[in-house]
Order: C-alpha cells, then structure tokens, then sequence
C-alpha cells in the first residue's frame, strides 16, 4: 500500500504544546505536503520547516485526533495539498 506514495519523509519526534506534530525529517520536504503512516491514514501537513538546514524538522499540522499514538511512527509522502479553489462573486 505504501507503493503508491512518494516515499518515507521522517518519523514523528513528538506532539508541541501547539497542537502541532514535530517530525524529523529523513528525505526532502516541502510546506503544504500531505503526510500519511504506514497504512496509508492521513497524518497531517506540513505547515513549516524549522530546525537547522542539515537536520530539518517539519511542524504538522494534525488531521487525526490519534496523534499521542503517532510518536515515533515513520510517516510518508502523499503528495502536494491541492490548492482551495476561489469562488466568483
């Protein structure tokens, strides 16, 4: 199932005080990338890259009530976000 994804992106370090998920990242990341575990759930989106340039961190912002069971979980890459669509007035 995990075929289909871009590939592995890092592990989640822990859950901030924000609410946010902290991710130590393996591979190259963008902000607005979807993030899912390993059976494929989402996780969450990165919202910004933080830390030093050699050893990146990722702030999540979560899309699941279960984050205390992802600490220490591999997360992946689903993709880019797609953008809100404007509405016409």
């Amino acid at each position: 199932m995990i075929a289909k994804y871009v590939g592995e992106i890092g592990e989640v370090m822990h859950l901030a005080r924000s609410g946010r998920l902290i991710v130590k990242l393996s591979s190259e990341a963008r902000p607005g990338e979807i993030l899912v575990d390993a059976s494929g759930k989402r996780v969450g989106k990165i919202a910004e890259l933080i830390g030093p340039v050699k050893a990146p961190y990722a702030s999540v912002i979560p899309m699941t009530d279960r984050t205390a069971k992802l600490v220490g979980a591999k997360v992946f890459s689903a993709g880019m976000a797609k953008p809100a669509r404007r509405q016409r007035r």
